[in-house]
């Protein structure tokens, strides 16, 4: 009787562990949308977009697809953050360097070289000890 009870609590902990997710999934996917359509809004009110608009959208693009693949492989892979932390720091750079120190740019350029050497580290990584055995189903 214990073990039945034990059972039937995780699979009901599980499955609303699974449905809390899929919520947030969709809040996410629906917060990306709504932010998209404000910015096109914004860049249809200035008359066209500038290179930190573009940017932007790469962005909303990179999140929405990310939340895409979370969909269909139930996985969230570490790189597709990398890259839009690479693509803000990015955005961040090329708006505001006008009115930045060059400390401040020295660091924004380091920064986005370490990330973009850590997405390097892990696509070796990958190459070299393929995928984990929870990547496979």
């Amino acid at each position: 009787m214990s073990d039945k009870i034990f059972s039937l609590s995780k699979l009901a902990g599980i499955r609303m562990a699974e449905t809390f997710q899929l919520v947030l999934l969709f809040l996410a996917g629906f917060g990306i949308l709504w932010a998209t359509i404000l910015e096109v809004g914004k860049v249809l009110d200035k008359g066209g977009p500038d290179l930190g608009d573009v940017l932007l959208l790469f962005l909303l693009i990179e999140l929405a697809a990310m939340v895409a693949i979370y969909f269909k492989t139930n996985r969230l892979s570490v790189r597709f953050l990398v890259y839009i932390a690479i693509t803000a720091l990015t955005r961040v750079l090329v708006v505001d360097v006008k009115y930045m120190e060059n400390p401040k740019i020295l660091t924004l350029v380091g920064a986005i070289f370490v990330l973009t050497l850590g997405v390097f580290i892990l696509r070796i990584c990958e190459i070299w000890f393929g995928v984990d055995d929870e990547a496979k189903d």
